[in-house]
């Protein structure tokens, strides 16, 4: 194994970890909220949990775990983690909207937005420059 996989390895598990991190704060938040709501739930709140657990600790998981010959590149991760946070943040909104009672016309734009950001990241993943394990040494000759 070389350094640079290595070093992505661990940047890819370390990733992972954030992630469920992250899912572990959406699910204590959304628990919390919803005590206080005078017993109205939402599945927005319920489930924005899954939403950087499956989008985010599973696939990281995977980039540590299972050493691909190409992990995604910068712009690749940020456009990825990008949408990721957009539709967890949608969730959590549009939650905090039904609980209370209201609605509000804009909250159409994180499913889309979170969308394209995703599909940007994964093709760019699938098409572009990604970052590949360092070559082995070339011997002197």
């Amino acid at each position: 194994m070389f350094t640079s996989d290595t070093s992505n390895r661990r940047r890819m598990a370390l990733t992972a970890f954030v992630y469920l991190l992250i899912s572990l704060f959406c699910a204590l938040f959304g628990f919390v909220y919803e005590c206080f709501s005078h017993e109205v739930y939402t599945p927005y709140m319920i489930y924005a949990f899954a939403l950087p657990l499956a989008g985010g600790t599973l696939p990281y998981s995977c980039f540590a775990l299972f050493s691909p010959r190409r992990y995604p590149g910068r712009a690749a991760r940020n456009l990825y983690n990008a949408g990721i946070a957009t539709l967890t943040v949608g969730s959590l909104f549009q939650g905090a909207l039904v609980i209370y009672g209201t609605t509000n016309r804009l909250t159409w734009a994180y499913p889309i937005a979170g969308g394209v950001l995703l599909a940007a990241g994964i093709l760019l993943y699938a098409f572009g420059k990604g970052e590949s394990p360092a070559a082995p040494p070339k011997k002197d000759q």
